[in-house]
C-alpha cells in the first residue's frame, strides 16, 4: 500500500462494481468508484487509475483523464482473464488544481474462473439407494493431498447442489453461512473464490466438505411443499489451486478419488431445522491422518460448469449476537427465551449433561396465551435438536443448515436451569453494508424504523424474500417492487438485487413471464403456465429502475432491458386496443385492511385498475430506460405505450371532475404517485383522497400495492399534514399500531396481531414483511428530505417537509459519493436545517417557506434557517 501524500483531497478506496471485496470477480471489465474527500467546494477534474499485476511487475495506467466522473467509472484496461490479479489506485485533479492529490490506497481486484473450461473440477455426490422426501442428514466429503514445501499463494473456487462448510486441516475456510445462497439453480449458481494460502502447509493436507439440502434439495414451499426441486442428490464442486514458488500450480479438485460419509447431523432443512448427535462427532476428519476407510468412494455426477458465476453480493453471514432479554418458564414446565427482537437466524447454546441427553429448541414470532404461538409457521417445524455428548467441560453448539424466524424460543428438557448465559440468538442475513440512517424527534417514528431496518435484515437472506419464519421464504417479486426504494437507501443491496434480478430474468424467458416469485417453483408439478400479474410482474421494470436512481449504474439496464422490454410488451398485448389490463387473475391491493382474513386478494380497490395504473408505469419507466441507454426509437415508442394507457385509465376511470370508480385510498393514491390525471383531476382527486383519510379517521386503508404510496400522494397533493396524521395514527389498521402492541419487525397484515394479544386467524400470519415498511421511503425523502435528484445522488434533493409535531428530524445515507446528511430542528416560528453535502456532488436545497426558491449548493457544510410553523399546531 501507498501512503498518500499530504493536501488537501485525499481518495478513499476502490470499490469495484457493488463489491467491497473483489476477490474471485467474473465480470472481466468491472467498473471502477471512488471516493474524494476535500474541502468545501472542491469538485474533481480529473482522474488517473494505475494497475499492477504483482506477479509479473506489469503496470497500466490511464494516465491523466479529463472528467469529474467518480463513480462506476468504465473498465480503462483489456479486459481480465481468469485469475489475473490487479492492485488498482486512483490520484485524482481538483478542477482548477494543477497537481494532483496522493495515491488513493491500493484495491485489490483478482478474477475467478471466467470460461467453463476453466474448471476440471467435477461435481461429486454420494451414493443413496433411496434419498425419499423430507428433511435428511447432511453429506460429508473429504480428500488428502501432499503439498509442495514453497506455497505462494492459493484460492479455493467452490460450490455446491445444497448449502455447504468447506474446511482445510481442520479450519473453517471462511465465515459464510448457507453458502452458496439460493439462486435459480437450474440457470445460474453461484461459485465462491477463497484465499486460503494460511491453511495450506507443506506435506500432507486434508480438504474436507459438509454439504446439506439446503434450497437445493430440502422441502419448499407451503403447505408440505416439495421436496427434490432441483435435483435428487446433495453434491459438491471443488477445485483448490496452490501456486508455487517456482511458478508451478497444483490442483486439487473434486473426482472420483473422495470419500463421503454420513456425520452427527441426522437431519437438516431449511424449514425444519435440524437435529445433531453429538455423540456422532467425527473428531478431525478434515484434518490429514483421520482413518476414513469405513467411508465409501464419492461418485461423479453430471454437471454444467457453464451455470457457475461469481457472487455480485456479500454472502450470508452472522452479523450479530443477541442475549436474552428475558427467560420464562411456562405451564407446561418448559422454558421460553425471550431475546426482544424478532430476528432470523439461529440459536447458540451452551449446556452441560449427561451422554444421550436430548435439548430441543422450537422457535416462534410471538406468544399467545402465555406459549409459542406456532400456528403462523403452518408446516415449518422450525425446532433443532441436539443430543449432548456428555463432556464434562460443557458443549457449545448451533445449527448450520437452516434459519429461524423468530423473537421467542420454547427450550425442552434443559439440564438444570437456564441461565441467561446459556443461551444466545445469531443474526444471519446476507452481510449488506450498512448505508441509511433516520431519527427524529418521535420515539414511536423510530422504533417504527429501526422496526423497518430488522425486516429487512431478516429478509434478506440471499434474495429478498417475503417472510423468514413459515414454509414459505420467497423471493416475492411484488414485495421487493415496493420496498426496493426503502432497501436502498437502508443498505448497499444493489449486488443482491441485481443477481435477483438476473434470475428474474432467466426465469421469464423459461415460462414466458414474470412469475410472482423468483427462483420459481412450479408448487404442482403440473406444468401449469404462468399467468403474469401487475405490481408483481412489474418488478422487472420498476426495480432495475429503482437501482439506476439509486446507485447509478447504468449496467443494470444495459443487463435487464430484454426483460424490462418483454414485461412491457406481453401486458400491452394482453391489454390489446384498449390499453386496459382487465383480465386474468390480480393480486391488486394485496391485504387490504378491509379483506377478509382468508381472502387477502378481495380489496376495495378494482384489481384492474391496479394493473392498468401499473402498466402505464411501467412504460413510462422503460422510455425513460431507454432514453439512458440511447435506444431513442424504442424511447419515442414506449413513451407513446405510457401516454395512451394514461388515457385509456382516465377514459375507464376516472370522472372528468377526478372521481375514481374505485372510491378508495389506493385508487387515487395510483392516479396521483403514477401521473395519471390532467392538472383538473389531480386536484380533485387529490381532496378526494384527503377526504377519504379524514373520513376514515385517519387510519390506513390501503394493502401492498397503496401503502407504499399513500404519503406520497398526500404530499403530492400538499397535504403534508394529512400526510403525518396518517403516519403517527395508533389505532388499528396504522403503522405504530404494531409498534404500540410490541412489534419489533413490520407485520405481513396490518392485525397480524389482535388488539387482545390473539393472532390473525389468517393462515397466512406473517411477524416479519417488510412490504408496509416501504413508508420509510417517505420518511427518508419527505419527513428528514433526503433525496437523490440524479441518478446515484451526483445531485441531492434536500427538501424537508415537517409536520405532525416533530420538532427535528434527520437522515443519513453513504452514496456513491461519500456521506451526505440533512438534519433540521424547528422552534416556534423557524426552521434550521443543516446539510452535508459530500465531495463529487451537489444539493438542490428547497425549504418549505413563501417565497422561498430553491438553492444549488456545492460539496461541504451548509446551514440555513427560515421561517416556519407547523400546520398541525396550528387552532382549529
Amino acid at each position: 500500500m501507498r501512503p498518500s501524500q499530504p493536501g488537501a483531497a485525499r481518495v478513499g478506496p476502490v470499490r469495484f462494481n457493488h463489491l467491497d471485496a473483489a476477490l474471485g470477480i467474473t465480470d472481466p471489465s468491472p467498473r471502477v468508484s471512488w471516493t474524494t474527500g476535500a474541502g468545501d467546494g472542491w469538485r474533481q477534474g480529473a482522474y488517473e487509475i494505475v494497475a499492477d499485476d504483482p506477479l509479473t511487475g506489469r503496470s497500466w495506467t490511464t494516465g491523466k483523464v479529463a472528467a469529474a466522473r467518480s463513480t462506476f467509472v468504465s473498465w480503462p484496461f483489456a479486459p481480465l482473464q481468469s485469475r489475473d490479479r490487479r492492485l488498482v489506485r486512483v490520484r485524482v485533479w481538483g478542477e482548477h488544481d494543477d497537481e494532483p492529490t496522493g495515491w488513493g490506497p491500493d484495491a485489490v481486484l483478482e478474477a475467478g474462473l471466467l470460461r467453463p473450461a476453466d474448471w476440471s473440477a467435477s461435481l461429486i455426490v454420494a451414493d443413496e439407494a433411496a434419498p425419499g422426501a423430507g428433511d435428511r442428514p447432511p453429506w460429508l466429503f473429504r480428500r488428502e493431498f501432499e503439498v509442495g514445501p514453497t506455497i505462494e499463494s492459493a484460492r479455493l473456487y467452490a460450490s455446491a447442489h445444497g448449502v455447504f462448510e468447506v474446511e482445510i486441516n481442520g479450519h473453517r475456510v471462511d465465515d459464510s453461512v448457507l453458502a452458496p445462497g439460493w439462486t435459480s439453480y437450474d440457470h445460474r449458481l453461484t461459485y465462491v473464490t477463497t484465499d486460503v494460502t494460511e491453511l495450506l502447509r507443506p506435506g500432507r493436507n486434508a480438504l474436507g466438505a459438509a454439504v446439506a439440502d439446503g434450497w437445493f434439495r430440502g422441502p419448499l414451499g407451503p403447505f408440505g411443499g416439495i421436496s427434490e426441486v432441483y435435483g435428487d442428490r446433495v453434491g459438491l464442486v471443488a477445485q483448490l489451486e496452490i501456486r508455487l514458488a517456482d511458478g508451478r500450480t497444483e490442483r486439487i479438485v473434486t473426482d472420483g478419488t473422495w470419500t463421503a460419509s454420513r456425520g452427527p447431523v441426522l437431519r437438516a432443512g431449511i424449514y425444519g431445522g435440524e437435529w445433531y448427535d453429538a455423540r456422532l462427532r467425527l473428531d478431525g476428519w478434515s484434518a490429514p491422518g483421520f482413518d476414513d476407510s469405513a467411508w465409501q468412494p464419492a461418485a461423479v455426477a453430471p454437471f454444467e460448469a457453464e451455470r457457475l458465476v461469481g457472487p455480485e453480493g456479500p454472502p450470508i453471514r452472522q452479523t450479530e449476537v443477541l442475549p436474552p432479554a428475558e427467560i420464562l418458564p411456562t405451564d407446561g414446565g418448559q422454558v421460553i427465551v425471550d431475546f426482544g427482537q424478532n430476528v432470523a437466524g439461529t440459536v447458540r447454546i451452551r449446556v452441560r449433561g449427561d451422554a444421550g441427553h436430548t435439548v430441543t429448541v422450537r422457535h416462534a414470532e410471538v406468544l399467545e396465551d402465555g406459549e409459542l404461538c406456532t400456528r403462523p409457521l403452518r408446516d415449518a417445524a422450525a425446532t433443532d435438536t441436539y443430543v449432548l455428548r456428555g463432556d464434562e467441560a460443557g458443549e457449545e453448539w448451533e445449527p448450520r443448515f437452516t434459519y429461524h424466524g423468530f423473537r421467542y424460543v420454547e427450550v425442552r428438557n434443559w439440564p438444570g436451569e437456564l441461565s441467561r448465559e446459556d443461551i444466545s440468538a445469531v443474526v444471519t442475513h446476507s452481510d449488506m453494508r450498512r448505508t441509511g440512517w433516520f431519527e427524529c424527534s418521535d420515539p414511536s417514528l423510530n422504533k417504527l424504523h429501526e422496526n423497518i431496518v430488522w425486516g429487512m435484515r431478516g429478509n434478506f437472506v440471499s434474495l429478498p424474500t417475503d417472510c423468514p419464519q413459515r414454509d414459505e421464504r420467497l423471493g416475492w417479486t411484488g414485495d421487493i417492487q415496493v420496498f426496493a426504494p426503502a432497501a436502498s437507501f437502508l443498505f448497499d443491496c444493489a449486488g443482491l438485487l441485481s443477481s435477483w434480478l438476473q434470475d428474474l430474468a432467466a426465469e421469464q424467458r423459461a415460462v414466458g413471464t414474470v412469475p410472482a416469485y423468483v427462483p420459481w417453483i412450479d408448487f404442482e408439478r403440473a406444468g401449469k403456465s404462468v399467468t403474469p400479474a401487475a405490481a408483481w410482474g412489474d418488478a422487472s421494470v420498476i426495480v432495475p429502475w429503482v437501482l439506476w436512481q439509486q446507485f447509478g449504474d447504468r449496467s443494470v439496464l444495459e443487463r435487464q432491458y430484454a426483460s424490462m422490454t418483454a414485461w412491457v410488451d406481453q401486458i400491452v398485448d394482453i391489454a390489446g386496443p384498449s390499453r386496459r389490463w382487465e383480465s386474468g387473475f390480480q393480486y391488486g391491493d394485496w391485504l387490504d385492511p378491509a379483506a377478509p382474513a382468508d381472502r387477502p386478494a378481495e380489496a376495495r380497490t378494482d384489481p384492474y385498475l391496479v394493473a392498468t395504473a401499473y402498466l402505464a408505469v411501467s412504460a413510462d419507466r422503460l422510455a425513460r430506460a431507454a432514453a439512458v441507454l440511447g435506444q431513442d426509437r424504442d424511447a419515442s415508442h414506449y413513451r407513446e405505450v405510457a401516454d395512451r394507457v394514461r388515457e385509456a385509465f382516465r377514459a375507464e376511470y376516472v370522472s372528468a371532475n377526478g372521481r375514481l370508480v374505485s372510491d378508495t385510498q389506493t385508487a387515487y393514491a395510483l392516479a396521483l404517485h403514477f401521473g395519471l390525471l390532467t392538472e383538473e383531476q389531480r386536484r380533485r382527486a387529490g381532496e378526494r383522497l384527503v377526504q377519504l383519510v379524514e373520513k376514515n379517521d385517519h387510519r390506513i386503508g390501503t394493502g401492498f400495492v397503496g401503502t407504499p404510496i399513500i404519503c406520497d400522494a398526500l404530499s403530492a397533493a400538499g397535504a403534508h399534514d394529512t400526510a403525518y396524521k396518517l403516519l403517527l395514527q395508533r389505532s388499528c389498521p396504522s403503522w405504530l399500531y404494531m409498534v404500540d402492541m410490541g412489534a419489533t419487525t413490520v407485520w405481513e397484515r396490518w392485525d397480524s396481531m389482535r388488539p387482545d394479544g390473539s393472532v390473525n386467524t389468517g393462515e397466512m400470519t406473517s411477524f416479519n414483511h417488510y412490504a408496509f415498511g416501504a413508508v420509510a421511503d417517505w420518511m427518508h425523502r419527505t419527513v428528514a428530505g433526503l433525496a437523490p435528484g440524479s441518478p446515484g445522488y451526483g445531485q441531492i434533493v434536500v427538501a424537508p417537509r415537517p409536520g405532525g409535531g416533530l420538532t427535528r428530524a434527520a437522515a443519513r445515507h453513504e452514496t456513491p459519493y461519500g456521506l451526505a446528511s440533512v438534519q433540521w430542528l424547528r422552534d416556534e416560528a423557524s426552521l434550521t436545517v443543516d446539510v452535508v453535502v459530500p465531495t463529487g456532488a451537489t444539493a438542490l436545497v428547497d425549504l418549505p417557506a413563501e417565497g422561498w426558491r430553491p438553492v444549488e449548493v456545492g460539496s461541504g457544510r451548509h446551514s440555513f434557517r427560515c421561517r416556519y410553523r407547523d400546520p398541525a399546531e396550528d387552532p382549529v
